[in-house]
């Protein structure tokens, strides 16, 4: 069942594009017509939006018919077949872009997420994301970083506690940040604190968070933490990783790496739709 959300999210990126009307296929292809489109992988990809897409197929035309060879999560070669679509070809034509601006988006942040989790293959820890998406497309690009092996962190503000810099500053210190977390009662919801420094990473802990973002640290820092912290506090490595160092980073011990870049700089893979005429 099409959720509400991500109903108005694709009225909203159909409307966007289409606008009053779609000119040029109006004045080149019969609204009769019919045929299929067939969308095919580019490059080799970590498939996500596979369903996105075909609701947006549906969402032009209900009497188009639409198979899916894959679904998400499934690695995509050069030329492998990701959707195909028939009926009306104007209502083909009109959804094109749209579905693919979801898949190619969706799936870019799959394989890069599945980039990752290949890289720190064999230890235990897990990729997560961050609450740096795209405005609207939150929902969406989570999913996609599932798709990818990776893992959710909190959705928003809402859903978890992250007592960072500006909080402690606000707060006069972090046992004075953490005991007022606390003391909101908030049971079902765990504390994690955001360090710099040694100093600051012991503090977290007497002052009794669940888990420590570790920012920025470099390896020795963050090897040093895990030591310190001894299995009593979960902890997350974050800030500037990057492919090349995140088996480093895995290798000290930390339980999360979250990388932001996996939302907020994938590059969109490429696909095409290729048309043909009944």
């Amino acid at each position: 069942m099409l959720s509400s959300e991500l109903e108005t999210l694709i009225r909203r990126a159909l409307d966007e594009d289409i606008g009053s009307g779609d000119i040029t296929t109006a004045c080149t292809v019969s609204p009769t017509a019919v045929g299929g489109g067939r969308i095919v992988a580019k490059e080799p990809l970590v498939l996500a939006g596979i369903e996105v897409a075909r609701q947006v197929f549906w969402a032009v035309d209900n009497d188009l018919e639409i198979i899916l060879p894959l679904e998400d999560g499934s690695r995509a070669m050069d030329g492998d077949l990701i959707l195909e679509v028939g009926g009306n070809l104007t209502a083909i034509l009109m959804a094109e872009r749209t579905a693919l601006n979801f898949l190619q988006r969706l799936s870019g942040i799959a394989t890069l997420t599945r980039a990752f989790v290949d890289k720190v293959a064999g230890t235990a820890v897990r990729i997560l994301d961050t609450r740096k998406t795209t405005p609207g497309h939150r929902l969406l690009e989570k999913g996609a970083v599932r798709a990818g092996g990776g893992y959710n962190h909190r959705f928003g503000l809402y859903d978890g506690v992250l007592i960072k810099d500006n909080h402690i500053a606000a707060a006069g210190s972090i046992g004075k940040a953490v005991q007022a977390a606390r003391a909101c009662k908030l049971h079902t919801l765990k504390v994690q604190v955001e360090v710099e420094t040694l100093e600051q990473l012991d503090e977290a802990i007497a002052a009794g968070t669940d888990s420590v973002l570790l920012d920025n640290m470099d390896l020795l820092d963050m090897a040093e933490s895990v030591r310190r912290a001894g299995g009593k506090v979960l902890l997350e490595a974050s800030g500037g990783i990057t492919l090349e160092n995140v088996k480093e980073v895995a290798a000290t011990g930390v339980d999360f790496i979250s990388v932001g870049g996996l939302t907020h700089s994938a590059r969109a893979v490429d696909m095409s739709m290729e048309i043909e005429p009944a």
